[in-house]
């Protein structure tokens, strides 16, 4: 069992273990059988084209899509995103991402290890990953909730240790805490938290949204922390606040929130000369579902980008072979992008020319 070394047992998660494990079954089932994107908000990544270069000069032999992230080179600039881990279905799912990763050479995140704090039931769940994916580059995650109520630096060192993880995650929530029917709104305290941890982990610490975005006060705010892992997880892909409202049958459950959030590119644009000032990794998420998103985020300013419910959707319902086979298809798609643009690297194709379209792309 993994515990803080607080002595105020008031402050640790009150919720039962079997709950929290009932809650992240609910939430794979709706992302893959439910609609829960958002309906008014869009990412913003549509309204942008990468210019056509008719003389890249260069062959497409001499593009590359690989990246370096966390010390490790990957193939393309692609993290499969924290999806999820302690309940029993959970290690199958984590296994099996775990193996197309460490296959194609991509990095992956778990999901949250909040239940870790309080139960050993469903530890092989997270350590599926690493088992599954021993060479890459692999993080933790963990709630701000849980460090505003004081969860402490030697338990996320526990926790990293857990799952063999290069980096650890804490994931910003104050939407989908408060549209949870269990949350816990409470994020007093968070940004002392993160400073601690960004001060005294022996690895890198990645701070994310899910899905609401991070504004450019808020990314500042961050990196004065110390933070030099940024992923603005913005609006317009899986809305979080209407996975929480389908779980819910009171009278909070109007969809008033259900579009809350910053667009991904917009998010974007103000993260890029934030996160190059303080020469921070920027990690683009929120809706992207192809390798065309991949690729204009990247141009936008985005080092790297990282995708969930697309693939958590084609490994049920299709298996591991479909998710292997598309994601490889995504890298050979990037690749004659950035050939299109004259761009020979992941590097090159942050600067590519971008036109704005005056109509959203169908």
């Amino acid at each position: 069992m993994i515990m803080t070394n607080q002595a105020d047992d008031a402050r640790q998660d009150p919720e039962p273990a079997g709950r929290t494990s009932n809650r992240k079954r609910d939430h794979v089932e709706l992302c893959v059988r439910e609609d829960v994107a958002f309906h008014a908000k869009t990412t913003g990544l549509e309204l942008f084209e990468l210019e056509h270069n008719a003389l890249p000069e260069l062959d497409l032999e001499d593009v590359a899509t690989s990246v370096t992230f966390l010390g490790k080179e990957c193939s393309m600039p692609l993290i499969v995103g924290s999806m999820t881990g302690g309940y029993s279905e959970a290690e199958r799912i984590n296994r099996e991402l775990g193996e197309v990763c460490e296959t194609l050479r991509i990095p992956m995140g778990v999901g949250s290890q909040r239940q870790t704090l309080a139960s050993a039931d469903y530890v092989e769940s997270f350590r599926a990953a690493r088992r599954a994916g021993p060479t890459i580059p692999l993080f933790g995650n963990l709630g701000a909730a849980e460090i505003a109520r004081g969860v402490d630096v030697d338990a996320v060192r526990r926790l990293s240790e857990m799952v063999g993880a290069d980096a650890f995650a804490i994931h910003l929530n104050p939407l989908q805490e408060l549209m949870q029917p269990e949350g816990t709104p409470r994020f007093r305290g968070v940004l002392r938290g993160i400073e601690s941890l960004a001060r005294s982990l022996e690895i890198p610490l990645i701070v994310k949204e899910v899905g609401a975005g991070l504004s450019a006060r808020t990314i500042a705010r961050l990196l004065d922390a110390g933070v030099r892992i940024i992923d603005v997880a913005g609006a317009g892909g899986t809305s979080w606040a209407g996975v929480e409202l389908l779980r819910r049958s009171d009278a909070a459950a109007d969809g008033t929130f259900w579009d809350w959030g910053i667009p991904t590119a917009d998010a974007i644009a103000e993260a890029r000369t934030l996160c190059e000032n303080a020469n921070a990794v920027l990690i683009a998420s929120g809706g992207i579902t192809s390798p065309r998103e991949i690729a204009v985020a990247i141009a936008l300013g985005a080092h790297t980008t990282a995708a969930a419910r697309p693939l958590l959707k084609t490994l049920l319902e299709e298996g591991q072979p479909a998710l292997h086979a598309m994601l490889a298809q995504w890298g050979r798609q990037l690749r004659g992008m950035m050939f299109l643009t004259g761009s020979a690297t992941i590097a090159e194709l942050r600067s590519a020319p971008l036109r704005r379209l005056d109509r959203a792309r169908t």
